[in-house]
Formats: C-alpha cells, structure tokens, sequence
C-alpha cells in the first residue's frame, strides 16, 4: 500500500493546487490537483452543486448522528464551527483543541481555524481555504473543506493492487461488479446513472437483499431507488442522493457519487480478507495460464519449423541434374530466393524458439513450477539436430548448382562446335564418292589420263589434309559422351555416319588409285604448271578453309587472362597475313603463266584446270572472306575482353565490400562476447544498451543487402572465383545469421536476469554483487565456472564450504541444486537461480492452499459458486475445469478439492 503520510507529502486543496500539490506519481495530492475544480469554475454546475450538497450534508450526518446531533444547511451549520470539530472527532476518533463558546466572528474564527488546523495536521494543505470563507457561509468553500474531509478520511486509505485513491476505488467496483450484466463501471459518473452499478455492489456482498435479474436497464429510476433504499434499511448507509438528481442530469456529479460509493466500500470492507485470497489465488493461476499459453505456442512454433525442415530437406537433397542451362540457371534462381526469403524468417523463428524456450523454463523456476518438458521429437536439441540436417543437404548445393551450369554451357558449347565442323566436313565429301566411283579413265586420252592421274594426287592431298578434321570431330564426340550430354545418341549417330564415310572414301581413293597407275605408263606428258598450281592451290585452299573455321571458330572464356591469350593468338594470326597474300599471288602467277604459255603456243585449253577445282576465282573469293572475318574476329574478342573486363570489376566490387562486411562482423561477434563478459551499470542499463547495440547491428542490414546485389551479378555474369577477396558469399551469411543470434541470446539472457531479479525480489546491487563475484571467478571468461571456480566463489559471498566434513557436505548440496546434470559446470543462470532461492521468499502451495480455505469459509472444499463469486469469469472457470470432486467425509454435491489442485500447480501434473 502506498504510504499516504511519507515526509514532504501533504494533500491541498485550492486555485494553486496544480503546482503545491503532494510528489509522487498516483498520490491523492495529485488526484486533487488534477481533479477539483471549485477554484476554476466561478461557480459550480447547479445540478451539481445540488447533488454535492444532498450527499455531502448526509455523510456528514452519517458521523454526526454518532454524536447525537445532525446539520440541515451545510454551508450554514458550519459557520460557528463547533459541528465542524464535532465532525473531525468522530470521524477521526481524537479529541480536537477545546472550542470558544462566544458568538462573536472572532470566536467562529478561531473555531473554524482549530478544525483547519487539525486537518493540515493530517498532511492536508489547504490552499486559499480560509475561516473566514466558512464563517461567512461560502458555499463553494464550504462544499470544497468537506470533499477534502472525505478524500482524506473516506477515501485516502482505499488501495486495491498498490494503486491508490480514486483509481483503488475505481478497481474496487470493477471487480465486484465484473460478473454482472449490463454493468460496465468506467468512472464515476455516466457509469452508475441506470442505477444497476449500485445494485450489483449490494447483490455481489449480501445477495440475500438484492433480485439482480428483475431490474431493467431501461428503468434507471426503480434501479436507484431500490440500491439507495436496500442500503439505508439494512447496509446502514444514508440516503445521500434522490434518483431524480441522477437521472436528471447528463453527467452526475462524480464527487457525489465517489463519496456515496466510498460509504458501500466501507460497509463491506469486511470481505477484504476474502478479497486478499482471491488476489494471491489469481496470481498463481495467472502464472499458470501464462505457462500453459508458452508451452502451447512452442509446441505450434516447434511443429511448423520442423514441419518445413521436413519438406525443405529432399529439395536440396535432389541433386538430379537438368538438360539445358535454363532448368538448372531456374533451379540456382530457385535456391537464391530460398536462402534470400525463405530462410532468414526461419533463422528468427529457431532464435525466438529457443529465446521462448529459456523464457519459459525461467518463469518455472522462478514460480516454483515443474520444467517444461515439450512432446517427443520437438526439444529444442531436436530442431538444432534437424537445423544441422538441414544445413549438411545445403551444403554444397550452390556449388553443385554452378558446376551443373559450367557442365552443360561446355556441353553446348561443344555440340555446337561439332555441328559446325561435322556440316563443314559434310559440305566438303558431298559428291566426292561419285566422283571417285566414276570411271572415265577408261575412255580418256592419254594426256587426259595423266591429267586424271594429277588431279587424284591432289584430291589425296586434300584428304590427308581433312584427316585433322575428322579426328576433331570424333575426339568431340567422345568428350560430348564422357560428360553425358542429353543429344549424344544423335551425335554418336552423325559422328558414325561421318566416319563410314571417311573410310569409304579412303578405300575409293586406293582403288582409283590402282586404276589409274594401270594406264600411267600410257601417261606421257603432264601440264607441270597446272600441276604446281593444283598442288600449291589445294594446301593454301585448305588453309584458307582452316583459317575461315578459326576465325568463325566459337570461344568461351572466364579470366582476363584467357582472352587476352586468344587475343594475343589472334594478333599472331593476323601477322602471318602477309607472307599467305604473297603465296596467293605467287599461286595465280602459276595460273597466269599456264595461260601465257598455252597463247604464246597456240594451244587450246580445254577449260578448267584438270588436276585441282580450286579455281583463282574460288582462291579470290575465299580470301576475301578471310579479310572480312580477320575485323569480325577482332570485335568478337574486343567485346569479350571488355565483358570479362567487367566481370573483373564486379569481382573487385564484391571483394571490396566482403572485406570490409566480414571483418565488421567479426569484430562485433567480438564485441558482443566481452558485453556479455563486461556488464557494468543496472540490468535495465544493460538491457538498453544491448538493444542499442542490436539495433546498430540491424541497421547494417543494407551493407549485406548490397553485398547480397553484388553477389547476385556476380552469378548472373557466371563469375566462379574471386582472387581479390577470401570471403564467399555463404560466409558472409552463416556469420551474420551466428551475429543476430548471439545477441538476440544475450539479450535473451539479461531479460532473463532481469525477470529473476524482479520475481525474486533481488535488489540491484545483489545482482551486481552476484555478477561481479561470477564474472571474478570466470577466468577464460567461457560464461560457467567449474566446482572449484564456484567454490571459491560461494566462500567470497560468504559461504561455510571450506574443506571440512561439513563443508564439503554443504558444498555438494549446492552443487546438485545448481549442476542437476553433473556436467561439471555451473552456468550464471543457474548460479542466479540458487542465489534467488537462497535469499527470497515464492508463493508456494501451503500458501495457496491457505488462500483457497479463506475463500471457502474455512471448509476443506469449496463449490463452483463460490469461485464464481470470488475470483475473475476465465480463472474460475480454469479452477472449475481442473479440480477433482471432493471425497471426503464432509462432502457436498458439487464439491471441489482445492488442496490436490494447489499441490499440483507446484509439482508434477498433466495440467
């Protein structure tokens, strides 16, 4: 109960009261300054005033009656004084200064100002309050010295719950009238003007008088007068109010009734007892719905985070590779949403879980209550074992996702590039087999048939020069069927086909061969210059083709390096231009020289060159394609030399912000451990200053979030090493994840101390005592002292356990208290626990149980209806629910065990 007669603190009343009035937050002075009006108004309300003087003329007729005597105008009566001081003695029980009898103004006074006196002695300051205002018949001043009277001496010493006043009368009536309908007291005005507020305070105490279920809401008139009428005949309350002047006016005077209802909480002020038991009961049950609502929710929050391990478990599991590069790039897609938005929450919720979990086994302790064991599977060592299950199938997952994409990007790559040889190659053998199977050696001349003879060596030089090519194409092939790519049955197909044909074409050539050598010694002469041309042309002609394939010629590259080497290969190239310009126009010298010749001779050419189809034309056309490929192949690698430029500033970009997030995330895991090692100051100090810190390090978010972008191009660029940095990605997020959680737990654990300090009744200076005592002894700072640490600990606190018979006895009863597991270690939780219990006192179950016999009337049961009466709807229900029925001899129907119910609450029950 607040101490209304503290020092410094006195009650006032008058215009000044705002700034004079009593310190302390709840205290009557401030009601009083807040709440009295007399001094601003110029005059009070009519209505009100009416009401005011009706009620306060008959409390003080309620006193004065005692002393056999009575007023009949308030402001009249009191102007001598002498029923003034009447009026303080009865009510206060002491004898006031002797009066003057004179009927002079001066002897008035002097009375008046005895009686004024007598109440400043009770810690009142009257302000602006004079005797002269109550000789000359003020009525506003005179309405005003007797609401102070009241307030102090009706209504001062009213609390309920340690508030005080007008708030403690207020709660009062809120729970007496809570069970009733159509009753809902707010204030202490509108709320009781139906009248069913008065009667609901009769019926709750002495329901014999009162037929609660016969007043209408809407007859506020019969309501009154039934509650003011109940209560003069058989509460001994005077009517101090007529129902007219209640219902009359729009908003009764709240003094009026606060002082009407202040005389019923006096009238029954003999059930505070039985109230005080229904407080303590409610407590406990309280605290034990509260542990019930936690264990229900872990339970639901344990169930859904192991339910989507479940399900999220075979996904990163599933290591099946696709068949393009746009199922597998969907899947790493996939992967990057999981561990950007459906991860992170989940972290929280295991975090929270576990915070809920201690939380939880606290508040057992702390209330003397069993631990709390959650259902098979859901411990929380069952979620960090699925969490771990959870990580291991994440593990490697990325990678895993990544080297599939470099897989089938080869893989294309290759099959593309074996389409483009495999159709050049094609277009090269078509008609060839024809023309080898073709036999017109049979019918040529001689010099035809040498000139067959020649164009077959040069179409076998030909040959042996596509062998390359062909070896290309099937070495492809195989490295498409070593890597498993999807098409490869139509590649082995192509690739066979190619091959029989090859050799097909070899064993023509040797039988065209055979068929020509035949008929060589028919052979005489032979165009030596359209031979040189034709062997010249050929090897050029297919260098032509080589170079045309190579500058068309696909490349993928992942460095800086690797471009500028085909770079550097490409510039080599380029330099070898001149030197084959000059073997064409050396090859079409050739041709021009045959043409002289046979002009110069007269001789008839009979069109093309016999040994070769590689005409200058063909020679001139090709190599113009070559000049038009050497600038195309120059942008090519230009424009790639630039990407992977790029490419290398998003890995500097990258390893610029991960070396600066990593180490800042290190150091704060750092950081966070000496907090937790170096509290100083309160626990709410700590708390704050934890909550800052964890708000700092929220408030970095968007340095990983940038980081996260920048990762994020990074793989979309398909960028697989950095040089520059030795932080992944990955790292980075496991470190942040372990950072929230460390000082989510840390602070976890200060609210924790705290909870103990406050259920426990611990001062701040024993917590920092114990703190600084734990952390002395806490030499590798690891948060847990061993026996001996602890020992030396409890000997420094003052404690018998040196190493005697009896001390070590006493040492290890300790020990089993604070380290039930015999780990061998005593964390700063446990070592709090014990020392809460060493020095506090708790509810426990003889106390509850006395708690229960008070509201039963002293039986050893007690019935639904009586906890009906005594306790709020839901905890009477909730004890109704769960007590066994009575068995013993005195039983009753309807009977309920009170005492096997409040042994459980503190022992092992399936509540």
């Amino acid at each position: 109960m607040v101490d209304y007669h503290a020092a410094n603190q006195s009650y006032q009343y008058g215009p000044n009261s705002g700034s004079n009035g009593a310190g302390g937050g709840g205290s009557m002075g401030d009601y009083m300054a807040q709440e009295d009006d007399w001094d601003r108004d110029l005059l009070l309300d009519p209505a009100w005033e009416k009401q005011q003087r009706k009620t306060f003329t008959a409390w003080c007729n309620s006193h004065l009656r005692k002393a056999g005597t009575q007023i009949e105008n308030i402001d009249e009566d009191f102007r001598d004084g002498l029923k003034l001081m009447l009026l303080l003695e009865v009510i206060s029980g002491e004898r006031l200064p002797k009066p003057e009898r004179g009927k002079m103004r001066v002897h008035k006074i002097n009375n008046v100002n005895k009686a004024l006196d007598f109440i400043a002695s009770k810690g009142v300051k009257l302000v602006s309050i004079g005797a002269e205002e109550i000789v000359d018949g003020n009525a506003k001043m005179t309405l005003g010295m007797i609401w102070t009277i009241i307030l102090r001496f009706a209504i001062q010493d009213i609390s309920v719950e340690e508030t005080s006043a007008k708030e403690g009368l207020l709660l009062w009536c809120q729970r007496k009238t809570a069970p009733y309908k159509n009753v809902n007291v707010q204030n202490f005005h509108i709320s009781w003007k139906d009248g069913l507020a008065f009667n609901a305070l009769i019926h709750r105490h002495r329901p014999e008088l009162i037929e609660y279920d016969k007043l209408r809401k809407d007859d506020p008139v019969t309501n009154l007068n039934n509650a003011f009428e109940v209560a003069e005949k058989y509460l001994d309350i005077p009517k101090m109010l007529d129902a007219e002047d209640i219902v009359g006016t729009l908003r009764p005077d709240e003094k009026a009734i606060m002082t009407y209802v202040s005389c019923f909480y006096h009238a029954f002020s003999g059930a505070q007892k039985a109230e005080t038991a229904a407080n303590r009961i409610c407590k406990v049950l309280a605290v034990n719905q509260e542990n019930e609502h936690l264990m229900e929710d872990y339970e639901r929050l344990a169930s859904d985070l192991l339910e989507w391990i479940r399900r999220t478990i075979p996904w990163l599991e599933d290591r099946v590779p696709q068949k393009t590069i746009q199922e597998m790039q969907q899947k790493l897609e996939d992967f990057r949403d999981y561990r950007r938005v459906h991860k992170p929450p989940k972290v929280q919720e295991k975090c929270q879980l576990e915070i809920n979990f201690n939380t939880l086994q606290t508040k057992l302790r702390l209330s003397n209550r069993p631990a709390f064991m959650p259902s098979e599977g859901k411990m929380v060592s069952d979620i960090n074992n699925g969490w771990q299950h959870l990580e291991q199938a994440e593990k490697g997952y990325e990678e895993w996702l990544l080297n599939e994409i470099r897989r089938l990007e080869r893989l294309d790559h290759l099959a593309e590039k074996f389409r483009q040889k495999a159709s050049i190659h094609e277009a090269w053998t078509d008609g060839k087999e024809a023309m080898l199977k073709h036999r017109d050696y049979e019918t040529a001349t001689l010099s035809d048939i040498k000139a067959l003879i020649r164009k077959h060596e040069a179409f076998e030089s030909d040959l042996a020069a596509h062998q390359d090519r062909v070896e290309q194409i099937a070495a492809i092939a195989q490295e498409l069927n070593e890597l498993d790519y999807y098409d490869s049955h139509n590649v082995n197909t192509r690739c066979q086909k190619i091959c029989d044909q090859w050799d097909a074409l070899g064993s023509l050539t040797h039988s065209r061969r055979e068929a020509l050598e035949k008929t060589e010694k028919q052979l005489e002469t032979i165009d030596q210059l359209h031979l040189e041309y034709a062997k010249r042309a050929a090897p050029f002609n297919n260098w032509m083709e080589s170079a045309m394939e190579d500058l068309q010629d696909m490349f993928i590259v992942h460095t800086i390096e690797e471009i500028e080497g085909l770079i550097s290969a490409h510039d080599q190239f380029k330099s070898t231009l001149p030197d084959a310009d000059r073997e064409r126009e050396a090859i079409l010298a050739i041709h021009k020289e045959a043409q002289r010749i046979a002009e110069s001779n007269h001789i008839k050419l009979s069109g093309s060159n016999p040994y070769t189809t590689v005409t200058p034309q063909i020679i001139n056309s090709k190599w113009e394609k070559v000049q038009q490929l050497v600038p195309k192949r120059d942008h090519a690698l230009l424009e790639e030399q630039s990407k992977q430029q790029s490419n290398e500033h998003l890995r500097r970009q990258f390893a610029s912000q991960a070396n600066i997030v990593g180490p800042w995330i290190q150091t704060k895991m750092e950081e966070i451990g000496r907090i937790s090692i170096e509290m100083n100051g309160t626990l709410e100090d700590q708390l704050s200053h934890l909550k800052q810190y964890e708000r700092s390090i929220v408030d970095y978010k968007p340095n990983l979030d940038l980081l996260e972008q920048q990762h994020q191009l990074i793989q979309e660029a398909l960028i697989f090493d950095n040089k520059h940095t030795n932080y992944t990605m990955e790292h980075i997020r496991v470190g942040w994840e372990q950072l929230l959680t460390t000082i989510a737990r840390t602070i976890n654990e200060v609210e924790n101390q705290i909870l103990t300090r406050d259920a426990k009744g611990i001062s701040q200076e024993q917590m920092q005592e114990f703190r600084a005592s734990f952390n002395h002894f806490d030499k590798d700072h690891g948060g847990a002292l061993g026996p001996e640490e602890f020992k030396a600990c409890l000997i420094s606190l003052g404690y018998d356990v040196e190493n005697d018979r009896q001390g070590d006895a006493e040492f290890n009863r300790i020990m089993s208290v604070v380290d039930p597991n015999h780990s061998g270690l005593v964390t700063f939780q446990a070592f709090i626990d014990f020392m809460s219990r060493e020095t506090t006192d708790t509810d426990t179950a003889d106390q509850v149980i006395a708690s229960f016999k008070v509201l039963a009337g002293d039986k050893n049961f007690i019935t639904a209806e009586e906890l009906r009466r005594e306790l709020p709807p839901d905890q009477a229900e909730y004890c109704i629910a769960r007590m066994a029925p009575y068995q013993g001899p005195d039983a009753v129907p309807g009977a309920l065990d009170y005492k096997s119910f409040s042994t459980a609450l503190y022992g092992e029950s399936d509540l």
